[in-house]
């Protein structure tokens, strides 16, 4: 995705196809109970397949947000300042596009402005945005990292992320405690080994001196 935004379009709705119905979500969450071997009809599981259409519904509200309009509003009376801004240990929780598992980590954010400087919120917003549909970390790393980058237009965008996938630890090779480090640097973080040391520094270091999740 380096250098192009994504356009706000659910992926069904980009490939012309018609989004199920809540009907039908709920009628896939009822296929998978009886095929894990449960009872649909159960008191128990009377209510879940609305729960479960209800919990993906905030999982997933990523699909209907726009991360670069959430940055559109700047601001350029900042008294001179032009100096690194680090916005670090913003928490996200996502899910694996792989097998739809949970991860959970945390984002630090750095840039050195250009002309204007957006509300730090914004930026928690944009992470928000982007973790609340299914991903991969890597993907995630750079829609953030390119976003602030094309809309802000600043000297330089920096992101770290780390993360802890269930799918790592609660299947497969069942590894607890792996934690998954992504960055992403762009103009003077990349170009420019002291300022992508001072960045670094400031948010802890990576994978052996950041904080702990």
């Amino acid at each position: 995705m380096h250098g192009t935004l994504e356009k706000l379009s659910l992926p069904l709705e980009a490939e012309g196809e018609e989004r199920p119905s809540r009907k039908d979500a709920e009628h896939a969450v009822r296929t998978l109970l009886r095929w894990a071997g449960e009872n649909p009809g159960r008191e128990g599981l009377l209510e879940t397949p609305a729960r479960v259409v209800r919990a993906y519904e905030e999982w997933f509200e990523g699909y209907g947000q726009d991360p670069a309009e959430m940055l559109k509003r700047t601001f350029e009376e900042v008294g001179g300042y032009d100096e690194m801004v680090i916005l670090r240990d913003i928490p996200f929780q996502s899910c694996c596009e792989h097998h739809m598992a949970a991860i959970e980590g945390t984002v630090h954010v750095g840039y050195l402005p250009g002309s204007r400087v957006v509300g730090i919120s914004k930026l928690a917003r944009v992470v928000e945005a982007y973790a609340r549909r299914l991903q991969i970390q890597e993907r995630l790393t750079a829609q953030i990292a390119d976003t602030i980058n094309e809309v802000l237009k600043p000297r330089g965008v920096a992101v770290v992320v780390q993360g802890r996938h269930a799918c790592m630890s609660t299947r497969g090779v069942r590894k607890h405690g792996s934690l998954l480090v992504t960055s992403r640097l762009l103009g003077a973080f990349r170009e420019d080994p002291a300022t992508r040391q001072e960045f670094l520094s400031a948010v802890g270091g990576l994978a052996t001196h950041g904080p702990k999740l």
